[in-house]
């Protein structure tokens, strides 16, 4: 019984990224998205604002987008952009990764950055 119950662990870890943001609202993220990160970042491909553009950023390497001078901070932390990071990361950018160009205070409500983060993991890749 054991050995069933560690497979569909293993199997769900596979099939559901973000599970652990299951109780996100990627549709509740985008309006949030719009208002506090739309003005920086794009989220179409190739399309970058005075930040990076945001598309595919879900399970991707940090300071990974061609074309966009990111920070030595950034580039150093050696970050992949998962539930885990982009939620430390948009809790506080500049106490998660000190030196980073990204001027945000950054967002205190835990279910609006669970909003948030199901909604980037949505968006399609670069």
């Amino acid at each position: 019984m054991m050995r069933n119950v560690m497979k569909w662990a293993a199997v769900l870890a596979v099939v559901s990224p973000v599970a652990a943001y299951a109780a996100g609202d990627a549709t509740a993220g985008a309006g949030i998205f719009q208002g506090q990160c739309a003005m920086c970042h794009a989220t179409t491909p190739g399309a970058a604002g005075i930040g990076p553009s945001l598309a595919g950023v879900y399970n991707k390497p940090a300071a990974s987008v061609a074309g966009y001078a990111y920070s030595p901070a950034l580039v150093a932390a050696k970050l992949v952009w998962n539930a885990a990071t982009l939620d430390k990361f948009l809790t506080a950018p500049q106490s998660f990764v000190p030196g980073t160009k990204m001027p945000f205070a950054g967002i205190a409500d835990a279910g609006q950055r669970a909003d948030v983060i199901a909604y980037l993991a949505t968006l399609p890749g670069q």
